[in-house]
């Protein structure tokens, strides 16, 4: 496969792998932790919260929401993984929460050239009240035990801080 449209990013994971410290590692969350956030590139989710690599599992998606997806993800943390305190953290300034549903949908199809009015994207409309709603999902779920620490915080894209809603 001669083809050169990835060659810089292999570059550099031979560098990472040159480096790699994580080999034999179980995959457990070291530090207990799980968190769920926003696919925004802004967003480090370990470094926000003074973790390294193996210290928490992460799930991303837009908006930073508690899909069906993300609660098999952290009942497979809490029973398989370690996972004892969950953090769910949409952000500031986010895409899906500053805009319509119409608005995403008119720039994906001027993107692709194409009619998208069939593709579903998830808005927010309220972040507070979508956060809530979030961790409600998680501690109520009858596989996340009550020992497990749930918090919903929303994460400042212009400071790095997070404050905790929930």
């Amino acid at each position: 496969m001669a083809n050169s449209d990835f060659d810089d990013l292999l570059a550099a994971n031979r560098d990472f792998a040159a480096h790699f410290g994580l080999a034999g590692f179980d995959g457990v969350a070291r530090a207990g932790v799980a968190i769920v956030t926003c696919m925004d590139s802004r967003i480090d989710p370990l470094g926000m919260v003074g973790l390294e690599p193996g210290d928490a599992k992460i799930f991303r998606n837009p908006g930073g929401r508690v899909t069906d997806q993300a609660l098999e993800a952290l009942v497979l943390g809490v029973h398989l993984l370690n996972v004892d305190r969950i953090l769910v953290i949409p952000h500031t300034r986010c895409a899906m929460a500053s805009s319509t549903l119409d608005q995403v949908r008119e720039k994906v199809g001027a993107s692709a050239g194409q009619d998208v009015s069939w593709q579903t994207f998830s808005m927010v409309s309220d972040q507070r009240a979508a956060l809530a709603d979030d961790v409600h999902k998680v501690v109520s779920h009858p596989l996340v035990p009550d020992t497990v620490k749930v918090g919903g915080f929303l994460y400042d894209v212009d400071t790095g801080l997070l404050d905790r809603l929930v």
